[in-house]
């Protein structure tokens, strides 16, 4: 069990505040979903950063509201266009709990006003129902999220282990006291805002940091030890083989069933299990590949068939990019591309015999 001991005095909590929000005033960087109080879209923009970097997220986020402005046009999306318009982005249960959060909001009318009822929503946690809550409506709600660990372990000098069972809880109580509870939203943006631009995971720039006087941990040396994050984690390496077999402009393909548990719907390349009687040729080059804790390498290579089985389709290149296609498939497609690109660019360097 963690104990809350000394946070900071009642002067400290308010030159934290009061220095922080200054900061965030002056620095805060010019993102979409800052521009607007609609939770909406504040809704959208929470999950789609979660596991995801801000630059990345951006152009996702625009192109998103523009296909899906509100809650009916998300709550009405084809489970096709719903997922075109995530793919890139991972994690796609988020893109499906979004559709059934919004089918639920329109079931009542609007979205949820208060903590509560955006917490029961489909998909939505701790972390994102306080987020919405408070930039959207202004409720004292603290958020805490990686960056608000780092910042609160280095100010406080609070050695838990921020990967610990207990320590979300703890962390939350240490967030909420010193929260300005005026501006809820101002602060949980600043604070992650700090974590995200100068209190960073390694090297801290604590030259330019608004809190630096009030940093416990600085005062000790030891900002760069912090936050501790114990987690063993074996990590799985693995080699797959992708078939590129490809007719006049045509890609052999398979779709996830909707019953499966990873990206169902979502199109692949086969791999030589799928289909035993494929004659595999040349090797076409390999790419990298991470999911959690595992690490692939693919290899493509070209195929030939009698024969394209049942559960296979024959699907125009032209026409992938409308289409949920995995990561691992747009990998492919690309060095695919590459290497052909290079290809033509060879063949006329020979036909001018250069």
């Amino acid at each position: 069990m963690v104990l809350v001991l000394s946070v900071l005095t009642e002067s400290e909590t308010e030159l934290f505040q009061s220095q922080l929000l200054r900061w965030f005033a002056l620095n805060r960087r010019d993102l979409p979903w800052r521009r607007t109080r609609d939770p909406y879209a504040i809704w959208i923009s929470e999950v789609m950063l979660q596991q995801t970097r801000v630059a990345a997220v951006i152009p996702y986020y625009e192109r998103f509201l523009s296909r899906f402005p509100d809650l009916r046009s998300l709550a009405e999306a084809s489970e096709t266009d719903l997922l075109a318009h995530w793919a890139g982005l991972g994690y796609y249960y988020r893109a499906r709990n979004l559709q059934k959060a919004a089918q639920k909001a329109m079931e009542a009318g609007a979205f949820p006003a208060d903590h509560e009822g955006i917490r029961v929503l489909p998909g939505i946690g701790e972390y994102t129902a306080a987020a919405v809550a408070s930039i959207a409506f202004n409720l004292p709600y603290a958020v805490v999220d990686g960056n608000v660990y780092r910042v609160l372990s280095r100010v406080l000098n609070d050695s838990t282990n921020i990967a610990s069972g207990p320590a979300r809880k703890h962390f939350t109580v240490l967030a909420d006291s010193i929260m300005d509870r005026t501006r809820p939203g101002d602060f949980n943006q600043a604070i992650m805002e700090l974590g995200a631009t100068v209190c960073l995971p390694k090297k801290p720039l604590c030259l330019i940091c608004p809190v630096a006087a009030l940093c416990q941990a600085r005062k000790a040396g030891v900002q760069e030890a912090l936050p501790v994050k114990i987690k063993p984690r074996r990590t799985v390496e693995q080699t797959r083989r992708l078939l590129w077999i490809e007719e006049d402009g045509k890609l052999l393909l398979w779709q996830r069933p909707a019953s499966a548990r990873l990206m169902p719907g979502f199109w692949e390349l086969p791999e030589p299990e799928h289909i035993p009687g494929a004659r595999m040729g040349a090797k076409l080059g390999q790419f990298q590949h991470g999911i959690t804790f595992h690490n692939y390498r693919f290899e493509v290579h070209t195929a030939a068939i009698q024969d394209s089985p049942e559960t296979f389709n024959w699907v125009a290149i032209t026409n992938l990019p409308k289409l949920p296609i995995s990561t691992v498939l747009k990998k492919a497609e690309r060095l695919v591309g590459r290497l052909n690109v290079g290809t033509r660019v060879r063949r006329k360097v020979a036909q001018s015999g250069t």
